[in-house]
């Protein structure tokens, strides 16, 4: 297999062991105690729904989406999925440090706890820290413009959900607001 056809295959092979890692460490979680509705949860993920059909959807796109970025080469395809592998492995870190209080949806735990060690010593949404920079690097990795819109719904569909989990953060740990004024939000030591 040459180079220039392992890095299309690897990207998605990267994503695919992702998530089965992730719908198998799932079964794992804590019982809930509390859950956001369904009406809430569709609107968080319906961004996140529209970045993954702008990267995976190539053939019903507009032609300038499709267009290329940059020239062909392997430096975007290379750089793209480093940054796809090293995002994914930040998120399951974060992932596997937060342990029984993880949960796909906004919601409380039964004996939620606050983690502040690990990579949430860096950010306090480090499995979305990691998931932009795997999506980034996926928009790299595909060279398109198409890249820019899924970017772009990605950090809205990101920004909701936090606003969310930190109002209800705030709510069950007095404590978290110290916590958020200490610890970036997304992007270590910047936001």
């Amino acid at each position: 297999m040459t180079i220039g056809i392992a890095f299309p295959l690897s990207v998605p092979a990267l994503w695919g062991a992702w998530i089965v890692y992730w719908i198998a460490a799932a079964r794992d979680a804590k019982p809930m105690q509390w859950r956001e509705s369904a009406g809430a949860l569709i609107l968080r993920k319906l961004p996140l729904l529209l970045c993954a059909l702008l990267l995976i959807g190539p053939r019903w796109l507009p032609p300038p989406l499709t267009a290329p970025v940059a020239p062909a080469g392997l430096s975007l395809p290379l750089a793209g999925t480093i940054m796809v592998a090293g995002g994914l492995g930040f998120a399951v870190w974060a992932r596997r440090h937060l342990g029984r209080n993880w949960s796909g949806w906004v919601e409380v735990k039964k004996d939620h706890a606050l983690v502040r060690t690990g990579p949430y010593r860096l950010v306090r949404h480090p499995i979305y820290c990691g998931l932009l920079f795997a999506l980034a690097g996926t928009a790299l990795a595909i060279g398109e413009w198409r890249g820019v819109p899924a970017l772009v719904f990605a950090v809205l569909g990101f920004l909701v959900t936090i606003r969310a989990e930190e109002a209800q953060m705030r709510r069950l740990f007095p404590e978290y607001e110290r916590y958020r004024r200490q610890t970036a939000a997304l992007i270590p030591f910047l936001w």
